[in-house]
């Protein structure tokens, strides 16, 4: 052994087994402290490191835990116990290894210590390569939109916190390793999961060298309000959004960025022609057999009959033969049905109001269907009139997402329910009560007001799904190329219900995804989607409806990094998590959790993690955090950097806002 080895060695390896080791400390000691020459070492701190030299490299070992025995003679007749001839033990774990000189630590190992093996105390040099603290910045030099070349720093790691174990010792973690792939942050209520996910976005736009993260996007699904005033700090060279889901009567508080002009205020507006078959699906609650297939024809027939801004009803070359067809088979069926002439006419008029072509139309027929005497005018004509323009069963348009009014698409629904009968379904309205009642309460619910979008007046991230997903991720065009102009999108969705937020986190998160699919070269623009609360719409247990929202983040977890769309899931009730989701996270933060489900799940989806680790974590102190994955080279409890600002999470002041004078003042504001 090398004398500086010799000189740190503190006992020898006494057992070996595959799940831990034991050592026994040098005897003599009257503590469990070492003076070393650079410092003093207190090796029997739980979550302290050991390291064992194995030829060409040191095993890495934890402390887990320690015991002292008193050997001396008197022991059964003393007081109490000999410090000076008591053997101590500590219990250690395997958790990595590396080279004796240079290299990086290794999570893992191979090769076991043998017994009898001199265990020596961890330096500081040592702990920095554990922890990986040493790569400095690189200085590199780039070209701006402009052509123009700036140099500057690219930081490889930021700094999440400080170790809980060695104090004012700094944990960080490797930038591309955390933020290149999905980062789960989980903990009860109260233990500090909002404050490091402020944190860990503050540490990534505080560097104040001459390259800050101006290619970030960050876009908070904020289903808690709380986020806003933790952006307050950010360099001004930093941009956000703020998107409020609102009654559009209320007021938008202005902030201190806003002020400033470094924040967007606006509501947030999710025009409704962009939802897919299967997100109508789950609005209406459509259930899959009877009342989908419906949906799926109501909104086809909204693309077959749409109208254009200036009320012209669009005419292509072969739609018009497809809409007469659909027009005369429907009206055929109501002049066969046994209802009376004048509920007959009624009817057909109703249906001709809303759809209609330059053939079959009002004034096209107005003289065939009014009623003399109790009959129609000249059913028989029009009977003739309308086999004209029925086909044999042509293919209607599938739904392409544009434009159209609530009210349009309920008339569109009534209309394909005709159709269904007049193809024979006789029970489809039944079968589709309660569906169509459901889109009249969605239509007069004024918490769906964000998703009624006017056809009048559209501007393109109205009209056109790209733009929409553009300007969240504070993207402009400039002729052929493309502007950075904002890092942070948050969405407030703290005024909304439980199906609203799953609804619009479920849509926004798939346009997201799909835009970042189609982007040439993709790959090129990460995107990071903060998911605050994710257990109410990332669950594990399918939706009571139909269609489950889950589905479109479990495709982004599983697909997303291939497209550079990443997800930051922060939840205190993993166990209540889709599976899917969790399992495709590289990189867990995880406060304190009591719940045995709860720990049962982490433990599940976390089988490299020691037993004695995961013990830990119902007794985490509030803001402290174990966290391990590929960011960071070993599993590591931390105290999470405070958040400046926090965000609005804290915990309520029970006693201050109890005990105050007569008459007190309340802090509401209307």
């Amino acid at each position: 052994m090398a004398r500086d080895e010799a000189s740190r060695a503190i006992g020898k390896i006494v057992s070996v087994s595959a799940d831990r080791l034991v050592v026994e400390l040098h005897r003599g000691s009257d503590n469990f402290t070492v003076v070393g020459f650079d410092d003093v070492h207190y090796v029997a701190t739980l979550g302290s490191y050991l390291m064992v030299p194995t030829q060409s490299e040191y095993a890495v070992l934890e402390v887990i835990g320690l015991r002292e025995k008193d050997f001396s003679p008197a022991y059964g007749n003393a007081a109490e116990m000999d410090k000076a001839t008591a053997a101590k033990f500590l219990d250690v774990v395997p958790v990595g290894s590396m080279p004796v000189q240079g290299g990086s630590f290794k999570f893992g190992v191979s090769t076991f210590p043998p017994l009898y093996a001199d265990a020596l105390y961890a330096r500081d040099e040592d702990l920095d390569r554990i922890f990986n603290v040493e790569q400095p910045a690189d200085r590199e030099t780039k070209t701006d939109a402009e052509g123009a070349e700036k140099e500057g720093t690219v930081p490889h790691t930021i700094e999440i916190g400080t170790s809980a174990v060695f104090k004012d010792y700094p944990v960080k973690a490797q930038l591309d390793a955390l933020f290149g792939g999905h980062v789960a942050v989980l903990g009860n209520t109260g233990s500090g999961k909002s404050c490091t996910v402020a944190s860990i976005f503050q540490s990534v736009f505080m560097k104040p060298d001459d390259f800050g993260a101006l290619g970030a996007a960050f876009v908070i699904f904020d289903v808690n309000g709380e986020y806003r005033q933790a952006l307050d700090n950010l360099p001004w060279s930093i941009n956000s959004s703020y998107l409020k889901a609102t009654d559009p009567g209320a007021e938008i508080e202005a902030s201190t960025r806003s002020i400033l002009g470094n924040e967007e205020i606006s509501r947030f507006r999710l025009p409704h022609w962009f939802m897919t078959v299967d997100e109508w699906a789950l609005l209406l609650r459509a259930s899959e057999r009877s009342q989908q297939p419906a949906l799926r024809t109501a909104l086809g027939l909204t693309t077959l009959f749409a109208e254009q801004e200036d009320g012209v009803v669009e005419d292509n070359d072969g739609i018009a033969t497809i809409q007469n067809h659909v027009l005369a088979k429907i009206v055929l069926a109501i002049l066969q049905s046994d209802a009376s002439s004048a509920s007959k006419s009624d009817r057909v008029l109703s249906i001709l109001a809303s759809f209609n072509t330059q053939e079959i139309s009002i004034a096209a027929i107005r003289h065939r269907v009014g009623v003399n005497y109790g009959q129609l005018a000249d059913a028989e004509g029009l009977a003739e009139f309308l086999s004209d323009f029925v086909q044999e069963e042509p293919v209607l348009p599938t739904y392409a997402n544009k434009p159209f009014t609530f009210d349009r698409l309920q008339a569109a629904l009534d209309l394909a329910l005709h159709y269904e009968e007049a193809n024979g379904n006789k029970q489809i309205r039944d079968y589709c009560s309660q569906m169509v009642t459901r889109l009249k309460s969605v239509s007069d619910n004024p918490d769906f007001e964000f998703l009624r979008a006017s056809v009048e007046n559209l501007e393109d991230h109205d009209r056109e799904p790209t733009y929409f997903v553009d300007r969240l991720l504070g993207i402009a065009r400039d002729g052929g190329s493309y502007q950075k102009q904002r890092q942070l999108c948050i969405i407030d969705l703290n005024d909304a219900s439980d199906e609203i937020v799953e609804l619009a986190s479920a849509v926004v998160a798939r346009l997201i995804f799909d835009r970042m699919r189609r982007a040439t070269p993709r790959n090129k623009m990460p995107v990071h989607l903060i998911l605050e609360e994710a257990h109410r719409y990332i669950s594990e247990r399918p939706s009571r409806f139909a269609i489950d929202a889950g589905i479109t983040f479990q495709r982004i977890a599983k697909e997303g990094r291939k497209y550079g769309a990443f997800l930051i899931v922060a939840s205190q009730r993993p166990s209540e998590l889709s599976k899917t989701v969790l399992s495709q996270c590289n990189n867990f933060v995880i406060h304190r959790i009591q719940n045995p489900d709860d720990l049962s799940q982490i433990k599940q989806m976390t089988p490299f993690i020691s037993e004695t680790v995961l013990k830990r974590l119902p007794s985490l102190p509030k803001q402290h955090a174990l966290i391990f994955g590929s960011a960071v080279k070993i599993p590591t409890t931390f105290r999470v950097r405070d958040a400046d600002p926090t965000p609005n999470s804290d915990d309520t002041q029970v006693r201050d806002l109890w005990y105050v004078p007569q008459n007190p003042s309340l802090h509401w504001k209307e």
